[in-house]
């Protein structure tokens, strides 16, 4: 009688480590919470009067606190564990966005908007990559690109894309500042179901080992950039992949509203249309870099796709107007073309195999400079130049990244598995090497 090998759970079977599976529905909710505020936040405050470049200012600073949180939560999960970081990060998003709405949006003053939304930024960073750390500590070394993958579909289909469902449903039932306060309870119930229904140990404690300071990978992380120029090029890269978009969510909104005439649903579900494009585009994307070259698809679907889609976004709704149809149709194309970008991560750790978790920690560096990069644009240029000329910005920094794409060659073929998401390019391997 021969002992046949257990059963695998579904879970396992798609690619979610068991143990964590809670997390995963955890950080869906937490990260729609999260998203609820992305596609009127800016109007909201434009609307109680703040002017327009310092409510992208605002942005701006919440990208550069959250920049710093995400890099940052893999040294302390590396010290105190996961689970206690995702705990930070929940305490600190209550705190903070009960600051937010409870004093600084009522006083509408700039310093304390500042203060309040900039502190909220080093929130959701904290609890979403610790549990991302906590998946790349559990998952089997052959699971773990699926694994990761799982960790990206559920972070996106948050923010922004179930979070703007949301925000359409709610809106025209209890108003913006219902609304928001709604995504306090909707975040509090997602951290919840993380934390207390996900029983694996690891996370509890500390993940460096003995007498190892968790600084050492970040410093590494730095230095690959002048030791490996190319690194650092793929760093740039990957900042312009999403300097549109954290842009874009700050100046559109009020854009689309006011200037070509969508009401608050239509813009908030055309922002989901957007995202959900892009999650189901990011697989599809993997699997074109497999067949045509990881390089060739992330500069020429990637940087010259997002050239041409990010000008058509601007200049279709300029001249067609509330056409709802071809407003939706340019969203989709632009969300599809962002997953160009894809196969980054592959070609950076062929590009430095003997240090692959310190160029992947570089690209970290690059996404988080990308949160407050576009904001930072908006905020200098859409006085003088207006949006048409921000847009053109965005298209000239996709077209660059084309560009450098092209000289990120490396010793081997660039051809291979392509990673899932285009956020897998961001954290998964910041837990090595801390």
């Amino acid at each position: 009688m021969t002992n046949s090998p257990a059963p695998r759970s579904l879970f396992t079977r798609a690619g979610v480590p068991q143990p964590l599976s809670w997390g995963y529905l955890g950080l869906l909710v937490f990260m729609t919470g999260v998203g609820i505020e992305a596609g009127f936040l800016s109007p909201y405050l434009e609307d109680l009067g703040i002017p327009s470049s310092q409510v992208a200012m605002v942005f701006t600073v919440y990208g550069v606190t959250g920049a710093v949180a995400g890099w940052l939560s893999a040294a302390l999960s590396d010290l105190w564990g996961p689970r206690r970081v995702m705990w930070l990060g929940l305490g600190a998003f209550v705190v903070t966005h009960v600051f937010f709405l409870a004093v600084a949006v009522p006083s509408k003053a700039y310093p304390l908007l500042l203060l309040g939304y900039g502190l909220r930024g080093l929130a959701y960073p904290l609890f979403a990559y610790a549990f991302l750390v906590w998946i790349a500590a559990v998952a089997p070394p052959k699971q773990m690109g699926s694994a990761m993958g799982w960790f990206w579909s559920a972070f996106s289909a948050g923010l922004p894309t179930l979070g703007s469902l949301t925000a359409s449903l709610l809106i025209p039932r209890v108003g913006e500042r219902g609304t928001l306060w709604a995504a306090l309870g909707v975040v509090v119930v997602g951290g919840l179901l993380a934390l207390l229904l996900v029983r694996e140990p690891t996370g509890a404690a500390r993940l460096a080992p003995a007498g190892e300071s968790p600084l050492a990978g970040l410093v590494g992380s730095l230095t690959i950039l002048v030791r490996e120029p190319r690194v650092g090029a793929g760093a740039v890269v990957r900042m312009l992949n999403t300097a549109s978009q954290f842009g874009f969510l700050v100046m559109l909104p009020a854009w689309f509203m006011h200037e070509v005439g969508l009401s608050d649903a239509q813009w908030l579900r055309l922002l989901a249309i957007m995202f959900a494009t892009n999650i189901v585009t990011n697989l599809l994307f993997g699997v074109v870099g497999d067949k045509v070259g990881w390089r060739a698809t992330v500069a020429w679907c990637g940087g010259v796709g997002c050239t041409v889609s990010t000008l058509l976004l601007y200049y279709v709704p300029a001249a067609a107007g509330a056409q709802y149809a071809l407003c939706v149709l340019v969203a989709v194309l632009y969300g599809a073309t962002l997953s160009g970008y894809v196969p980054l991560s592959a070609l950076m750790t062929a590009i430095a195999p003997a240090h692959k978790g310190q160029a992947m920690a570089a690209l970290n560096l690059g996404a988080g400079a990308s949160t407050f990069v576009g904001p930072l644009v908006v905020s200098i240029f859409r006085g003088p130049l207006g949006v048409g000329g921000v847009v053109w910005i965005f298209a000239g920094f996709h077209a660059v990244s084309a560009a450098l794409t092209l000289v990120l060659r490396t010793t081997a073929a660039d051809s291979g598995p392509a990673p899932s998401t285009v956020a897998h390019a961001v954290a998964t391997p910041a837990t090595k090497g801390l």
